[in-house]
């Protein structure tokens, strides 16, 4: 039996429960503990991660676990735990504070509040003893305490200017857009530019390590590609390549360097979330739900627009490295996989030379010079698999075919993970998050689009029932919950849960035809207007109107580890105004991207999902139709084809629908191509559509 228990014990959070034991007296965030910071006149310390976050729990052990310091805790403060999972309003408002205190931030995120809930210092990460540069725990509690009892006026300064800061934040610089030259094609091109500035030209990627991902900017360039491959003139004096294709080979590249490094589970599929070098070698090990989304979402654009085996290898890989790892029965999505096993990160991945010889006997030659497995290793004396050749490239310089090459390879690979089975696993966060699961349904939509495999459109729609069977409220105003464990469903839900869910919505019409998902979009995007709405900027705020436990609402646009909730809804409002002939939807669509065009422009790497929407207001949305009595295998070559600005509908009998209305139905399966509801004559081959669209192009 553990010998400490507190406030902790009776939550779902994993996070939370690995706290539940430590002689910390914490709490959730919630009434009780804001009632006894004010009634007892304490300081709130407020500490927030995650289950996966590695620096969480180091602190946990160095200073949660020790009594002395529990002891200092216990007496001075009121102690909060918060997963930032569960609560990302209160992680993006303090995150925010102790960013403008510090200038940098992360997790564990440690901030100290006045008994009001207003905060006056934090941190991130403190040792238990000085070190790094960083005073110690102790002594920064220590001098807290004392600052509250004996400068009490200068801490309530301190609160009052910083919560004053961060409701000025809120404002963004925005600028009404104004005028016919908000949205212009050379403000695209430098956009490009700007993002192409940045790229590691060697190894792919944005900026220097640690790196991240960045789908949402491999995204815009891939479409950049194939809107400007037709366009004419798009060369520009100087340049020895133009513009579009270094702009093709830089999302590529990066795709590419992503696969064969270490970031990428080249055992078990699947991606970590970021890599802490260069090359992509070394990743910090843990696996999140929205990062393999997202991947999966941008290789399906991949595949579609280049036709390279590898990606569509890569979207299966890692969806059933999801199923496998990641999966409630499969229906629904858990959030993350620990980066830590047995006390140290990487453990359960890493590979001993020794090791895989002895598992692979006479594959072990190839398997471990193909993968970069050596005695010394490359990471701490351990090996982290990664591919320095390609398996064509490969095969070629060592005489041998590629079909005994892969089987070779795919044997070591089983090989590995039926070891790997048996060994400690890393920690599982079984929350299922309403804005994750939405992602990851859009992702295998796309999946579905892209690859034909009729499994991904299936669990689309079955991870859809299931959110809306257990997510939605039971109020009855349409309102949905942003987690689910254990058959409770808990917390209001965010602008991010409501705008991925729109988003997931429309792409499930798209692939099934089934206009009852778009009826659901609509509701859900009447609640978020209503509920969420800033009316002085036309954006939204993260959290729903009532919701009385935080200091500030705030309003999200940066399109960081996920997209902004903002981003994605006018993108929602920009495709739903076609679809329900709701221009006043697209005003504000065109709006809220508007007021933001100079901070898009310039810095578009941290925008890249506005970027991306500002491109489609310029190039264009090819508004299509498929009808007819049997629409089936040309609707499923339709999808395969990569048009990525568009709307999609299939009619087998009349409709009122705007974009199908009056469109005649025969025995022949039509493809209509329209602009604002303007059509040109159907064409009944995907191939005819694709030369209208890229006749547009080249007319542009």
């Amino acid at each position: 039996m553990p010998s400490h228990s507190n406030h902790l014990v009776g939550e779902t959070s994993p996070y939370l429960l690995q706290h539940a034991h430590n002689p910390v007296e914490w709490y959730p965030w919630g009434e009780e503990a804001l009632q006894k910071a004010r009634k007892e006149n304490k300081p709130i310390l407020v500490s927030i991660g995650y289950s996966a976050c590695h620096w969480c729990h180091v602190m946990e052990r160095e200073s949660f676990e020790d009594e002395a310091t529990a002891g200092i805790m216990n007496e001075h403060f009121v102690n909060i735990k918060i997963d930032r999972e569960e609560r990302p309003d209160l992680d993006h408002i303090y995150m925010d504070a102790v960013q403008a205190m510090t200038g940098s931030g992360g997790w564990p995120l440690n901030v100290f509040l006045t008994p009001e809930g207003k905060p006056f210092y934090g941190g991130t990460y403190f040792p238990p003893k000085n070190a790094f540069n960083r005073p110690s725990w102790q002594e920064t509690l220590l001098g807290i305490k004392t600052a509250f009892h004996e400068r009490r006026h200068e801490i309530d300064a301190q609160a009052e200017n910083l919560t004053d800061h961060l409701v000025s934040s809120n404002a963004f610089g925005i600028q009404p857009a104004k005028g016919n030259d908000v949205f212009t094609a050379d403000k695209l091109d430098t956009a490009v530019s700007n993002i192409l500035a940045t790229g590691d030209t060697t190894w792919g990627g944005f900026g220097k390590a640690p790196k991240f991902p960045q789908t949402f900017t491999i995204q815009f360039l891939l479409r950049h590609y194939n809107e400007t491959a037709y366009a004419k003139n798009e060369a520009h004096a100087g340049e020895a390549v133009p513009l579009r294709d270094r702009a093709l080979q830089q999302a590529l590249l990066s795709l590419d360097k992503m696969i064969e490094g270490g970031i990428y589970d080249q055992a078990g599929g699947g991606f970590a979330r970021y890599a802490t070098d260069t090359e992509w070698l070394i990743p910090h090990f843990e696996k999140m739900l929205y990062d393999n989304a997202l991947l999966v979402s941008v290789l399906s654009e991949a595949f579609q627009l280049t036709g390279i085996e590898r990606y569509r290898e890569v979207i299966d890989e890692t969806i059933a490295f999801v199923l496998r790892e990641l999966s409630w029965e499969g229906k629904a999505f858990y959030a993350a996989l620990d980066a830590d096993s047995e006390g140290e990160e990487g453990r359960f991945y890493v590979w001993d030379y020794k090791e895989v010889k002895g598992l692979l006997e006479d594959d072990a030659d190839v398997f471990c010079d193909y993968y970069d497995i050596t005695p010394r290793g490359n990471w701490e004396g351990k090996n982290i698999l990664r591919v320095k050749v390609p398996v064509e490239k490969y095969a070629e310089s060592k005489g041998i075919s590629q079909q005994v090459l892969r089987e070779i390879l795919e044997r070591g690979k089983e090989k590995l993970m039926v070891e790997r089975m048996v060994r400690i696993r890393p920690s599982l966060d079984d929350k299922i998050i309403l804005g994750w699961n939405a992602l990851m349904n859009t992702a295998v939509s796309k999946a579905y689009a892209a690859t034909g495999k009729e499994a991904y459109r299936q669990l689309a729609l079955d991870n859809m029932r299931f959110i809306l069977d257990n997510l939605k409220q039971q109020s009855g105003a349409g309102a949905f919950h942003h987690t689910w464990k254990d058959g409770k469903a808990k917390f209001p839900a965010f602008l991010d849960d409501y705008a991925f869910l729109i988003q997931a919505l429309i792409q499930l019409q798209e692939i099934t035809g089934d206009t009852g998902w778009l009826l659901e979009a609509e509701k859900i995007t009447q609640l978020v207007l209503t509920q969420f709405s800033d009316e002085e900027t036309q954006l939204f705020f993260y959290t729903p109107a009532g919701q009385a436990d935080v200091i500030v609402r705030k309003k999200e646009v940066y399109d960081s580890a996920v997209p902004s909730g903002n981003s994605v809804m006018a993108y929602n409002l920009y495709h739903l105004s076609l679809l329900f002939d709701r221009p006043e939807w697209q005003e504000r669509s065109r709006s809220m991207v508007g007021g933001l065009e100079k901070i898009i422009i310039k810095y578009p790497g941290s925008f890249a999902v506005w970027a991306t929407l500002f491109q489609e207001i310029i190039k264009g949305t090819n508004e299509l139709a498929v009808t007819g009595k049997t629409p089936e295998s040309l609707h499923k070559t339709l999808l395969a084809a990569y048009i990525p600005h568009r709307i999609l509908m299939v009619a087998k009998e009349p409709s009122k629908w705007p974009l199908l209305n009056g469109k005649q139905l025969g025995d022949e399966t039509n493809i209509w191509l329209c602009h604002n509801y303007a059509c040109r004559l159907p064409v009944i081959a995907v191939a005819d559509l694709i030369a209208l669209i890229n006749s547009a192009k080249a007319a542009n």
